[in-house]
């Protein structure tokens, strides 16, 4: 799975049986029921599963704040498209320019799909945030998806349904009415399920049940079809979990799937200014001050404890050192800033002790290794605080009274607020509540902030983003003030 082939190629046979080395991928509806057997690269597979995951990951922020569904079909949209397209059948004149481009989008469905089982089917927990995220992308895909895709679903699968004749729908004709809001359709089809597998269905009263089975509309068949999907999934991973030892031995995935399987992505960071002096990179060590309003709750903790303490300790010092390196100090100013900052320190204490270590961040010396600012994930996973260290997540580790007060600091006083904050804190969705406090700090008439807020946002994933969002939003709020005053003026 590690080596990029041609479509179809089937040189390879196991015990006289050929073997096809790809698949053919006539739709975007995909119960995955067949394993990619197509080869990978290892930048493939890590880079696919990583875009998978960003989707998913919003998803389940949509799941957690209850949005509706065309409201989660708005949010969740752009995200998809950027990461995970899956563009429709091309019409026949256009096919054979476009055939390339589905079949590599479809793959990288699949086996982005399949590389996630293997690093979600570890726990029971993790098996049931997968399920509902794949469920929902998958309905998703479905109800936005053509009449053909629909019918070539129901015609590859065999779901088990037992269609309902025209002379059984005349004898029940009042029982299926009153079970169909009073609406019924004299030509809808119907379909006979035991009632266990359509329970949101039973729940809301939308199936007449008869002897332990449900007859279902054509029009509610999608609940039916996400029920089979999800139920197959929930096997393939029980599977997918006893198989999983075997990979023991593999030193080139265990990292990576246990890497995946924290539910959290943690991107390279890629800085994305829009403008001004920032886009060069340059940030001064004297402006960092006036820069912490824009830091998320974990930097702004790390800077006042510098400016009370004069000193970090190492986890501290390397969390928010990577983290100003990404908003654009460069060395010469890291330098300052720090030297600055350990003021109680003399000038062979500080060249001695960690002069060193800051060069040695930036890559010029020891391995020379370009470091990154800390994603929210390795923050999350990195060694907890203990007495004196300020380094971590304040989501994750302040109690929740210190954490509301700080959070109360930042200006955020609306008490649903906060009560939401606590619950995501307590449900350790510790990305959702960053997210909850941008919004929140973050608002302003005829500005929309870029994470979070409204359909197609993403939520907070790294410190750096959190700061680039709020440098962006500041300066659109400042524009529009200016653009008031000037109108104003005239």
């Amino acid at each position: 799975m590690f080596r990029t082939q041609k479509k179809r190629v089937s040189e390879r046979t196991n015990f006289g049986k050929e073997i096809v080395r790809d698949q053919d991928y006539p739709d975007r509806l995909n119960f995955y029921a067949t394993p990619p057997l197509s080869e990978i690269t290892i930048d493939e597979f890590e880079e696919w599963a990583i875009d998978r995951l960003r989707v998913l990951n919003e998803i389940e922020t949509c799941l957690y704040k209850n949005r509706g569904v065309k409201t989660m079909e708005q949010a969740i949209r752009p995200v998809l498209d950027k990461y995970l397209p899956m563009a429709p059948n091309p019409s026949v004149a256009s096919r054979g320019a476009k055939s390339s481009q589905l079949d590599e989008e479809r793959k990288k469905d699949h086996c982005s799909h399949f590389i996630l089982r293997l690093a979600f089917c570890r726990s029971e927990e993790l098996r049931h945030r997968f399920i509902k995220s794949e469920t929902t992308l998958f309905r998703l895909r479905y109800t936005t998806a053509d009449i053909a895709e629909q019918h070539a679903l129901l015609t590859r699968y065999d779901f088990g349904w037992t269609p309902v004749s025209e002379t059984e729908k005349r004898e029940l004709g009042e029982s299926l009415s009153f079970a169909s809001d009073y609406n019924p359709n004299v030509n809808e089809s119907y379909f006979k399920v035991p009632f266990e597998r359509v329970p949101e269905l039973v729940e809301a009263r939308k199936v007449y049940i008869e002897d332990g089975i449900a007859y279902v509309p054509e029009s509610q068949q999608l609940a039916l079809i996400l029920t089979e999907f999800s139920d197959r999934l929930s096997r393939a991973l029980e599977i997918t979990a006893r198989a999983l030892p075997r990979l023991d031995e593999d030193d080139r995935l265990l990292p990576i799937l246990k890497h995946l399987s924290s539910g959290f992505v943690g991107p390279e960071y890629n800085p994305d200014y829009a403008d001004g002096e920032n886009e060069a990179g340059i940030v001064r060590a004297a402006q960092v001050d006036s820069l912490v309003q824009h830091f998320p709750l974990c930097m702004s903790t790390l800077h006042a404890a510098l400016r009370r303490d004069q000193h970090l300790k190492y986890h501290g010092r390397m969390q928010y050192g990577l983290f100003l390196k990404g908003i654009g100090l460069t060395v010469e100013e890291a330098l300052i800033f720090w030297r600055q900052s350990f003021a109680k320190f003399t000038d062979d204490k500080f060249a001695k002790d960690y002069r060193y270590n800051i060069r040695h961040n930036y890559g010029l010396e020891g391995s020379r290794k370009n470091y990154k600012p800390y994603s929210c994930q390795q923050i999350l996973s990195d060694n907890a605080p203990t007495g004196n260290e300020y380094h971590g997540c304040p989501f994750r580790h302040f109690s929740e009274d210190n954490l509301v007060h700080a959070v109360e600091g930042l200006g955020v006083a609306d008490k649903t607020v906060l009560r939401s904050i606590r619950e995501d804190v307590r449900n350790k969705h510790f990305h959702v509540a960053c997210t909850r406090v941008f919004e929140a700090t973050h608002k302003s008439p005829g500005v929309k902030s870029t994470v979070g807020v409204g359909p197609g946002m993403e939520s907070i994933t790294h410190p750096n983003l959190y700061y680039d969002r709020s440098l962006r939003f500041a300066k659109q709020v400042s524009e529009v003030e200016n653009a008031d005053a000037s109108a104003v003026a005239d």
